[in-house]
């Protein structure tokens, strides 16, 4: 089985709105084993997503369209659909019921025109929302055709919950397969040497793709054919023996939740002082659900009075050493372990850039600290001149450097 995306929407075509959708999908329809052979982005015109969705269900035997299933008059996908099909538009009544209790959770009646997104073209099977209003519509004959709402939240749930398992139903077992390690605080060169010579665990059947992202690195294993699990795991074996600790998780893993699970596992808390990364490392940790159970805190000490007041880092230190130094980030993470009483305290201070580099501190420079009062350690970064990038690295360094202390510790 091979795949087609369609994307639909003029606010795609405009840039308006970045297309997150395909990507998803395309990764989510990778690890199915079902290679994506394209993505189409399409306006709401009714003749462009009807023709689109037309050529798609020549050349490829799934067809995955989001968009256009909403309620207004520019959501205009079922209709395309259905006449492309000669089909008619039918009200399925358990859609209905569906729509009629999503507002009625709200306190409210359904709107004028609510009925529309509960409209199925004849033929389709209409898959449960579960926390919005529009179904996804599947379609099984030649090839299949699946039409899902664009809004990201929607289409992930309808998607994990009713199409992923569908489709893997009729996945033979020679389907390609995939494998994904995370990978933190190595480059993509630096792994490739640390792995040495592999090409005995790779053939046509199994290759191994390097996938960077800044301060993070994913491996992505593939195998095709019925008898590519033994070699997958040979290849899988090898890379765990040589990367270790530089591995956090596996396809779906996120850092912050990783570090999150260590901290909970263990009964510990941390917190945060942040200079360049400007709270994004805060940020992170408090994106995952539950972390309040180990998350006390935290400190943007941009300014060097702030790194004073707030966190108690020593005037004589700021003066010998200055704000992006191994002392400054060591009394930032000792201050705000201590002004929240809690059993982990991280530190970050760099240069973000573009501008404030020397040839001392060249712009990207990045002092990561880590103080749980038992162990204390820092560790300088030479990152890029990209601001925004600089902000994600330092925070992902950060994290990344509190996990394997936790770890660390474990070993002892």
């Amino acid at each position: 089985m091979t795949a087609t995306i369609v994307t639909i929407g003029d606010e795609l075509l405009i840039g308006q709105v970045q297309d997150t959708n395909a990507a998803w999908l395309a990764r989510k329809l990778a690890g199915l084993g079902i290679p994506v052979r394209r993505t189409v982005t399409v306006g709401d015109e009714a003749q462009d997503i009807a023709a689109a969705i037309g050529e798609a269900l020549e050349s490829t035997a799934l067809v995955l369209a989001t968009g256009g299933l909403g309620p207004t008059h520019d959501d205009v996908t079922r209709e395309a659909v259905a006449d492309h099909l000669g089909v008619p538009l039918r009200l399925n009544a358990l859609a209905y019921q569906a729509v009629e209790r999503f507002f009625a959770e709200r306190g409210r009646a359904v709107p004028p025109h609510g009925e529309r997104v509960a409209m199925v073209p004849e033929g389709f099977v209409a898959l449960p929302n579960s926390v919005g209003t529009a179904p996804g519509l599947w379609m099984e004959k030649e090839a299949v055709l699946v039409l899902v709402p664009g809004v990201p939240r929607e289409m992930k749930a309808i998607f994990d919950e009713e199409v992923a398992p569908r489709l893997r139903r009729r996945l033979s077992p020679d389907a390609i397969s995939h494998r994904t390690l995370c990978t933190a605080g190595v480059g993509e060169s630096d792994l490739q040497e640390m792995l040495g010579d592999i090409s005995h665990l790779l053939g046509p059947d199994i290759r191994l793709a390097y996938l960077p992202r800044p301060g993070q690195v994913r491996l992505r294993l593939t195998g095709g054919g019925a008898r590519a699990g033994p070699k997958l795991d040979r290849l899988e074996a090898h890379v765990r023996a040589r990367l270790g600790a530089h591995i956090f998780g596996t396809e779906g893993d996120v850092l912050e939740a990783v570090l999150g699970s260590l901290l909970r596992g263990r009964g510990l808390s941390i917190a945060l002082a942040e200079s360049c990364s400007g709270g994004l490392g805060l940020h992170m940790l408090t994106n995952v659900p539950g972390s309040s159970d180990y998350v006390a805190g935290g400190v943007v000490a941009y300014s060097n009075a702030a790194k004073r007041s707030l966190l108690d880092v020593p005037a004589a230190a700021l003066e010998s050493h200055g704000a992006v130094s191994r002392e400054v980030a060591l009394k930032m993470a000792q201050g705000v372990r201590a002004r929240f009483g809690a059993d982990a305290g991280l530190g970050i201070t760099g240069i973000a850039g573009p501008g404030g580099g020397s040839d001392e501190k060249p712009v990207g420079t990045t002092w990561i600290a880590y103080a749980d009062g038992l162990r204390e350690t820092a560790r300088c970064h030479r990152f890029g001149t990209h601001r925004e990038a600089n902000k994600i690295r330092s925070a992902i360094a950060a994290l990344d450097l509190a996990r394997r202390q936790i770890l660390a510790a474990d070993r002892v």
